[in-house]
């Protein structure tokens, strides 16, 4: 069994993992494994060059084709179109790896093992990560145990909140983003077993909550249009819930608090713990992501005595323990620079 990783630990292994390693991520679609990879390298300055191997029906597809040397009089094999020509080190992912036809994963094993295809090297420096959908709704090509060893192996398990995190900074519908705070069991799923399911049965995925904010952002439909819509991109069952919630949210921006509490106290005053429990993570965002001004100190600490002092200690220790559970290191160390860090501390001591 591999050992499961979160986002935040597969970007340390990318950054520590020799480059003659090759890396293999298994997990469920739709989770953000190929955008994660490409993101990272791209950012160091290495072009990503993604193969859907499930799509490849000869193995001249990933070797290129051959043709006659005259000069040698023999038979060599003409680049493939993703090939790198100038000899700059790339990062290969193999997307789909294990549903590749069994011709096609032998021509991967020279790669894992050699980095070469059909006598012609990768640059030195390149990389090789595959990715593999692991269970019984997808349709799999049994991978050679000796093509598996020369794979270092991790489960990828991105947390609900790494996800959330990504999605306030590229500007994912904040409805979206509160509704899954509060109802993680809808970001990768609704609850049903997918064995029992049939095979237009639409089920909620993190590209699907993507596409749902998409068209809040775009649609101008009525109410019953607007939900049909969004039900053909997560289902009925979390289209259902998703609504009932979007009807009925106070929303408050942490933007706001943390600009000027004073201003948003009134409205504080009306929601009920759990809405304040999702907008104590939206702060933790708002920081983390930078997005706070400059009187963001004075204004959070007045939020926390608002919590504290305000008959909302529940609310003010579920703050807290997003701090001690470390998982925003940025806004934790904002707090930590600022009277925010002792009055928490303090808080923590009478719990």
């Amino acid at each position: 069994m591999a050992v499961n990783i979160t986002t935040r630990e597969l970007l340390q292994i990318l950054e520590y993992t020799p480059a003659g390693h090759n890396i293999m991520l298994s997990g469920k679609h739709g989770i953000g494994k190929s955008r994660i990879i490409t993101e990272y390298f791209e950012s160091r300055g290495m072009k990503v060059v993604t193969l859907f191997l499930g799509q490849m029906s000869d193995p001249g597809d990933l070797l290129g084709l051959p043709r006659k040397d005259n000069a040698s009089d023999r038979t060599v094999f003409m680049p493939p179109y993703w090939f790198p020509v100038d000899g700059k080190p790339v990062v290969l992912f193999l997307d789909e790896l294990n549903r590749a036809r069994p011709e096609i994963l032998q021509a991967i094993m020279d790669l894992a093992l050699n980095r070469t295809l059909a006598g012609r090297s990768l640059p030195e420096g390149s990389r090789v990560i595959s990715a593999v959908n692991e269970g019984d709704e997808y349709q799999l090509t049994d991978l050679d145990p000796a093509l598996v060893s020369r794979f270092n192996i991790y489960n990828f398990c991105p947390t609900p909140g790494e996800w959330l995190l990504w999605a306030d900074k590229n500007g994912i519908e904040h409805s979206v983003i509160d509704f899954l705070n509060e109802n993680p069991v809808y970001l990768d799923g609704d609850g049903r077993n997918t064995g029992e399911m049939q095979i237009f049965d639409r089920i909620p995925d993190r590209r699907s909550w993507e596409r749902v904010s998409d068209i809040l952002k775009k649609s101008e439909a009525g109410p019953q249009v607007l939900k049909k819509t969004v039900a053909g991109i997560i289902g009925i069952k979390a289209a259902n819930a998703f609504f009932e919630n979007y009807s009925v949210r106070n929303r408050i921006a942490p933007e706001a608090v943390l600009s000027d509490f004073d201003s948003c106290k009134a409205r504080l005053q009306k929601l009920v713990p759990h809405e304040i429990t999702i907008l104590n993570e939206g702060i933790y965002r708002c920081i983390e992501l930078g997005k706070q001004g400059e009187a963001a100190s004075s204004n959070l600490m007045k939020y926390l005595h608002w919590l504290a002092d305000g008959g909302k200690r529940e609310c003010m220790a579920h703050f807290c323990s997003l701090f001690e559970n470390a998982a925003y290191a940025k806004a934790n160390m904002f707090m930590m620079t600022t009277g925010c860090f002792k009055y928490i501390t303090d808080f923590i001591k009478t719990i």
